[in-house]
């Protein structure tokens, strides 16, 4: 992008920023959204602490034919590569951390590879998520291993409240011979509540690669993949205060991609899996008690006609969390944890289980204008030791709307069985790697302005990676340091977002970048809604990164236009438009694999 490309950039951002002052007394009017995440108990959104942002229904069914990594990497701080298609694997990079150090959850359930450490964000579709919270910063005294960058919740689609049943639909299609089809019940009476839907999707694709392609992996040809999933949710409210609760999630996605001119056709299954059993009891006005069983699994087919392999893993998990109300503004929560890890697939492991057994103690309190949250946690991993983590936040109010925070936390990533006891490379020595995050933000709400910026320093170190041996060690230290500025301002029918991002993101020992983070990236966007017509534009520049460790592979940085539309014909009936990339930009987060370039998706919604 050019300097006065930039600079127009900055400027539109300013204007949503710049009369912020001149409102500070505006009160706050709008409905806040509940979070879980943050504290692990439900609360407004207002009054968590840290950088949180949440996704909520209406944008995710807004996505089109993007995947969930493509509208995480909308928000602030969050940036995403993949290999050439939504049905590849994907990585996505939280405040700059590696993909694998950032945990992800559904519905409370890890799904984290035990064996990888990757997450199947391919098998991910938004059509079937109520919402995302996503948790920046290290939050391991929270959630345990792999909480370095943050945490990704996503929350499925469910219902709650008495209210009839509903039934709703959705069928579109778009570019690349894409189609997205979902339908879905729910309803609360009478104590129950339900939630069921499903969805079923293709694409004829386009091709993967480019003549760029590392280790010769080009093949001018169509990628497409299938894709069906169902989630659920039923739940009995056989008392005041007391609910159980059963959620599922399955999702399974048959993606083409490229390996080369000999080795075709190839294709790699992927299926995810997250089950949970969840009993929730009011034991007295002050004590609540939660009891839950999760299941996580998750299993990769890698289909190539000269070399195929099997490989996943399967996690139960066991937890007992009691929420006590101590005084009017203080409360406490102590959790107890059992994660079950168990690896599967092709390849032979010289130990293909481990278990982990949790405590977790976390005090929140609110005093007029001091608000704040500790915690600590002790993960005990069988044959490998305990790993202690701690945090402690503060958020002081400033003047009405007007807040400002400081927070420590610490977090560590442990090795994945395959780092460990896998067939090739592992290193049954090797340690955790560990972080240091600390951040201060400040940020002012109003009825009509949001402002936000957080700067935030992570120190990570023992970075695991192979050495002139293909050896696993423990080998690097890495700096992720930057800050993230968001702005909106609303207006009767109209809305004015900004954002931008500075990350500098570097291995420590080498002093150069890490692969595929733009040091800087700029949104802005705007939506306007007639009557029953919906506008909205949305514009985001991502500066320029590298694609191997010595930074001579250079990926150039880009500039994307998106528009969007919907009308509403009924309450019942609506039509929505997407339109990715306007100007056809030519560009690429991974060298040598290919992005769409300038798609459009429509889709009917119904509801009944």
């Amino acid at each position: 992008m050019k300097t006065s490309s930039r600079a127009r950039a900055l400027a539109a951002l300013s204007f949503c920023i710049a009369p912020a002052s001149l409102y500070a007394q505006s009160p706050v009017s709008q409905l806040e959204d509940i979070v879980v995440t943050p504290g692990r108990i439900a609360q407004s959104q207002a009054a968590a602490l840290g950088d949180v942002t949440v996704i909520g229904r209406e944008e995710l069914a807004q996505a089109g034919q993007d995947s969930l990594a493509q509208v995480l990497s909308r928000h602030h701080g969050i940036q995403f590569a993949d290999s050439g298609g939504p049905q590849t694997p994907t990585s996505v990079f939280l405040r700059g951390a590696n993909a694998n150090q950032t945990l992800v959850l559904v519905d409370g359930v890890r799904i984290n590879s035990s064996t990888l450490g990757n997450v199947n964000w391919n098998a991910l579709d938004p059509a079937m998520i109520e919402r995302v919270e996503v948790l920046r910063g290290a939050a391991s005294s929270l959630y345990g291993s792999d909480a370095i960058g943050g945490v990704v919740n996503i929350i499925t689609r469910r219902d709650t409240g008495d209210r009839p049943l509903q039934a709703h639909g959705n069928f579109g299609v778009g570019s690349h011979g894409t189609f997205k089809t979902n339908a879905g019940v729910s309803g609360a009476q009478d104590g129950w509540n339900y939630a069921f839907s499903a969805s079923l999707a293709g694409s004829d694709g386009y091709s993967a690669t480019n003549p760029l392609a590392p280790f010769g992996a080009y093949h001018p040809d169509r990628d497409g993949y299938s894709q069906h999933g169902f989630s659920g949710s039923l739940g009995y409210r056989w008392r005041p205060g007391h609910h159980i609760g059963l959620t599922a999630y399955n999702s399974y996605i048959d993606g083409d991609y490229d390996n080369g001119e000999f080795s075709h056709p190839v294709h790699a299954i992927t299926r995810q899996q997250a089950y949970t059993l969840t009993s929730t009891d009011q034991i007295t006005d002050r004590w609540q008690s939660v009891l839950r069983f999760g299941l996580a699994k998750e299993m990769g087919d890698d289909r190539d006609p000269f070399y195929a392999s099997t490989f996943g893993s399967l996690q139960r998990s066991y937890s007992w969390q009691n929420d006590l109300q101590l005084t009017e503004g203080q409360s406490l929560s102590l959790a107890l944890e059992r994660l079950e890890e168990r690896a599967r697939g092709s390849n032979v492991y010289q130990n293909d289980s481990r278990n982990t057994n949790s405590a977790n103690l976390i005090w929140r309190g609110h005093f007029h204008r001091h608000h704040l949250q500790a915690s600590v946690r002790n993960d005990n991993i069988s044959g490998y030791g305990n790993q202690a983590t701690g945090s402690l936040a503060y958020d002081y109010d400033i003047a009405p709307g007007w807040q400002l925070g400081l927070a420590g936390s610490t977090g560590f990533k442990a090795p994945t069985m395959s780092d460990l006891y896998g067939p090739w490379g592992s290193n049954p020595d090797l340690e955790p790697e560990k972080a240091r995050n600390i951040e201060a933000s400040v940020r002012y709400t109003s009825a009509e302005y949001e402002v936000g910026l957080t700067a935030y320093r992570n120190k990570v170190r023992n970075l695991i990676a192979s050495d002139e041996t293909y050896t696993m060690q423990n080998v690097d230290s890495a700096t992720l340091q930057g800050v993230s500025l968001t702005a909106s301002r609303s207006w009767g029918d109209t809305t004015v977002h900004g954002g931008y991002d500075y990350l500098d993101a570097r291995n420590d020992d080498t002093d150069l970048r890490l692969i595929r983070r733009a040091r800087h990236t700029y949104r802005i966007g705007a939506e306007h809604r007639l009557g029953r017509l919906a506008l909205g534009a949305q514009y985001r520049f991502a500066g320029h990164r590298y694609d191997d460790a010595a930074n001579t592979t250079r990926l150039g940085g880009y500039g994307l236009l998106d528009l969007t539309a919907s009308y509403a014909f009924t309450s019942k009936v609506a039509v929505q438009v997407r339109w990715n990339n306007v100007l056809d930009k030519d560009y690429a987060n991974a060298y040598g694999y290919n992005m769409p370039g300038s798609n459009v998706f429509v889709n009917l919604a119904v509801k009944m």
